[in-house]
């Protein structure tokens, strides 16, 4: 997948099939379109364009510093070159993109800059100034401009619209096996491990302390969770996470720590990857030290046997 930060040195696309999103998390109702998109490019000879923005719209419309993203740039960039798309646009999104016209965004964005054969959009794109262009728009000009038009219609899952917002109030209840389901593929977080007060080991527990690489990257709810853990090594390994902040030492910062099982390699400064699987149980503080390293040890097992399961 090639991907394209410069509006003016794109490539001449050949019969160009687009679609248009943030993709954030790419899940599932993102999947049905990526696979509505190679279709379509094969049924015309065409490549596949993706156009996507960076920074997130509502950090540029809203001012909304508080964004939490279920995918960054990068991890965006990864997921969708899975899917063998030809090529990725990353728009950078400023006020001033976003206070053109629909019409100007159809005839000098989109047309001119990408000379689509075919686009295909979700049943309640919206795009231009005030979100004031949608379908009906794109089917007026279709004609004028020869390219095809494809509605992808709202995707259900269990009776309930897939979207990023549902993935997140998932996630934010700790409800990791739903928040996968809806994505496809188990939540993640990416970071490099620094160096913590070494509480964990004085514990019994080395604790692998995660810094993430975007602050922006969405946490999920304060809790211990079984995890697969890949720290470079070219092994997946299991682990017992918690996010919390540390209430039996009344402590008071957020932090993010692994104990990776059967692990004893000092790994500080590398990158590390966790993925989620299951929800063992709540933060909480514990009256004695014995009483936390006692559920400390269950937690443990739990989540080896979670992380041992086909």
């Amino acid at each position: 997948m090639q991907v394209h930060s410069q509006l003016n040195n794109l490539p001449a696309f050949r019969n160009a099939v687009i679609t248009i999103g943030t993709f954030d998390g790419v899940h599932t109702g993102h999947q049905h379109i990526l696979q509505q998109l190679q279709e379509a490019a094969a049924a015309c000879n065409g490549e596949t364009v993706i156009i996507t923005f960076d920074p997130h719209p509502r950090e540029v419309l809203a001012g909304d510093k508080s964004v939490r993203l279920l995918t960054t740039l990068e991890e965006k960039i990864s997921l969708l070159a899975h899917w063998g798309i030809h090529h990725l646009v990353v728009v950078p999104f400023t006020r001033e993109f976003s206070e053109m016209s629909a019409t100007a965004y159809l005839e000098d964005f989109l047309i001119s800059t990408f000379r689509p054969h075919t686009i295909i959009i979700g049943y309640d794109h919206r795009f231009g100034h005030n979100r004031e262009g949608g379908l009906e728009l794109l089917e007026a000009e279709q004609e004028k401009y020869g390219f095809q038009l494809l509605e992808i219609p709202q995707q259900v899952i269990h009776h309930a619209a897939v979207s990023s917002t549902r993935i997140r109030k998932s996630l934010q209840e700790g409800d990791v096996a739903l928040a996968s389901e809806l994505l496809g593929y188990p939540y993640f977080l990416n970071g490099v491990v620094v160096h913590g007060d070494k509480m964990g080991r004085q514990l019994g527990f080395p604790t692998a302390n995660i810094q993430l690489n975007d602050y922006r990257k969405l946490i999920p709810a304060q809790g211990v969770y079984a995890v697969t853990v890949d720290t470079g090594d070219g092994h997946l390994h299991k682990g017992a996470l918690n996010i919390g902040t540390r209430p039996t030492f009344n402590g008071t910062e957020l932090r993010i720590e692994v104990f990776i099982l059967d692990f004893d390699r000092e790994i500080y400064g590398s990158p590390i990857r966790v993925d989620f699987l299951a929800f063992i149980r709540s933060d909480r503080k514990f009256d004695n030290v014995e009483a936390l390293i006692a559920q400390m040890k269950n937690d443990v097992e739990q989540a080896r046997a979670i992380a041992s399961r086909p």
